[in-house]
């Protein structure tokens, strides 16, 4: 299981996040436009009876605010940073999309996003394909391919223009390469839309679309290693659904569904699963994921076992909106006004875990972040140093409130759009009385 390290407040409802590939980065992009990057502390070694422990468990560690800016006039709907990482990409309401420096926020260059109709089309998310290639899906259904190689988004035109689903895409996840390719990155990718899903591949365009599933497909993830008996090494993707069920599809069966495993049960349906992320595979011995609930809980779910195996709490009101881990191996979840940091507890591997993630409250301290509304901020923002703690608020600004809630919200009867939490999380650490 994992525990939690610290609760980082933010200044308006999270639209997404983004984590940089090799360095602890974290990015979000906020219902207000603002596009914020934060430093998380790197993992020290401290011995050889604790070999790899986050300087975040000792209390001696900060999170930095690396550079803060307004990036769109409408909310920030999508962040993906460049393969090497030293872009970022955002795409917002006032449909726009930008590309930037990962390390000062400064604008690169912008371009307006394409639209089919007579009406801007606003992006719903995007995925970094390759150094040459930037996959985008916006509300009409339509999927974009922004080549990236003659200058970042220099030219307005996609390179290719797919309608892999009648209703917004909801997921894109990349399939890895064939053992022919010679570049090592990936030309096909699966994607979810409505009640259905899609492969397309790069030269071919849309390949293959399922049948039917009856129930709204909102996340995947591609795990390896898995498959049929007679091809285990074949790799299925699980995807979560509307209803609570996280289905599993045999990669190159496409057409529909071959397992099914219910992470969450109720009457009429469970809650969502909004989000999803494959647990590397040096944290546990299994196949593991950790799926972002309706009901702002994280369930790990062991794919060899079918079943849920732990619940973790993020919020008690807001959905889970992002999950993934960095690259400490460190898993960050996102929804509401937070976003939370969790590290591996040791009986992860060994599937006995009963910790629900549960933390009690520490002293508060009020955070100071600085907060530039310069588009084009040559410089970053004074990173303070501070943790970042607040004071429970009940005002945050809500400017978007109408367009606010992604559309997966709409998804659940009696589903609220995200407003404000009521109280900001507070930064905890263990062993800081």
């Amino acid at each position: 299981m994992f525990e939690n390290l610290c609760t980082l407040p933010l200044k308006a409802d999270l639209f997404t996040q983004a984590l940089h590939p090799t360095e602890p980065l974290l990015a979000v992009g906020l219902s207000t436009g603002h596009v914020e990057c934060f430093r998380l502390p790197a993992a020290e070694k401290s011995g050889e009876d604790d070999a790899d422990v986050s300087v975040l468990s000792d209390g001696r560690g900060t999170v930095d605010t690396v550079w803060r800016t307004r990036r769109h006039k409408g909310s920030c709907r999508s962040l993906a940073f460049s393969n090497d990482g030293e872009y970022l990409y955002s795409a917002g309401t006032d449909s726009l999309l930008k590309h930037f420096s990962s390390a000062t926020g400064q604008v690169a260059s912008k371009i307006a996003i394409p639209s089919t109709k007579s009406v801007p089309d606003s992006p719903t998310l995007m995925r970094v394909l390759s150094p040459q290639t930037l996959l985008l899906a916006c509300d009409s259904g339509v999927l974009h391919l922004l080549d990236l190689r003659d200058g970042a988004l220099a030219a307005s035109k996609p390179q290719q223009t797919h309608f892999p689903h009648d209703d917004f895409v909801s997921s894109i996840t990349p399939l890895p390469p064939s053992a022919e390719s010679t570049s090592g990155y990936s030309k096909q990718w699966v994607s979810t839309g409505g009640t259905t899903l899609a492969v397309t591949d790069l030269r071919r365009g849309v390949l293959v679309r399922s049948d039917d599933q009856e129930d709204e497909l909102l996340c995947t993830t591609f795990i390896p290693g898995m498959g049929p008996k007679k091809n285990r090494d074949n790799g299925v993707v699980a995807a979560g659904t509307a209803s609570g069920v996280l289905t599993l599809w045999d990669k190159g069966a496409w057409d529909d569904q071959q397992d099914r495993v219910i992470v969450d049960s109720g009457k009429g349906g469970g809650e969502s699963l909004d989000c999803i992320v494959k647990v590397p595979d040096e944290l546990t011995r299994s196949k593991k994921v950790v799926v972002g609930v309706g009901d702002g809980s994280l369930r790990i779910v062991d794919l060899m076992r079918r079943e849920v195996e732990g619940v973790l709490r993020h919020d008690e009101f807001e959905a889970v909106v992002g999950v993934d881990f960095d690259s400490q191996g460190r898993l960050i979840s996102g929804g509401g006004q937070t976003v939370k940091i969790w590290q591996e507890s040791p009986n992860l591997g060994g599937g006995d875990d009963s910790d629900d993630g549960s933390q009690s409250d520490s002293d508060e301290e009020e955070a100071d972040a600085s907060d530039s509304d310069d588009d084009n901020a040559g410089a970053p923002p004074t990173s303070n140093g501070k943790r970042h703690q607040s004071k429970k608020d009940q005002g945050s600004d809500d400017s978007d409130s109408d367009e606010g809630s992604k559309r997966k919200k709409k998804r659940k009867k009696g589903k609220t759009e995200l407003g404000p939490l009521g109280a900001h999380g507070i930064l905890k650490f263990r062993g800081l009385d």
